[in-house]
């Protein structure tokens, strides 16, 4: 997967918005307003944070080396995922899909 499947990905979910807020290197996916994922586009091989239910946060990352815990993002609550080829294209579409289900059911304050 690259950045443009990640990307196209993300945005086929609906009512997501993509930015990039901290600076030209950083693109940001939002939903409702709050964050569900973000990814260097410049970085190899590329990664991406997730949101993640923090028990199967741990889960993950016990059983894959690819799952990381958040960088720069609070680690209980958030997920480094690297495309390195070890996880498949299902795997890392349902990660987004998870991170998207969490963040768009809470309801706007």
């Amino acid at each position: 997967m690259n950045i443009e499947e990640l990307r196209e990905y993300a945005l086929s979910l609906g009512e997501v918005e993509e930015c990039m807020p901290f600076g030209d290197e950083v693109l940001v996916f939002k939903v409702s307003a709050k964050m569900f994922m973000l990814t260097n586009i410049y970085e190899q091989p590329l990664q991406f944070n997730a949101k993640c239910d923090p028990a199967k946060a741990i889960e993950l990352r016990e059983q894959h080396e690819s799952i990381l815990p958040g960088y720069h993002m609070n680690k209980k609550h958030w997920n480094t995922i690297i495309i390195d080829g070890s996880l498949n294209r299902k795997m890392i579409k349902q990660l987004i899909k998870d991170s998207y289900d969490l963040v768009h059911k809470k309801p706007k304050k």
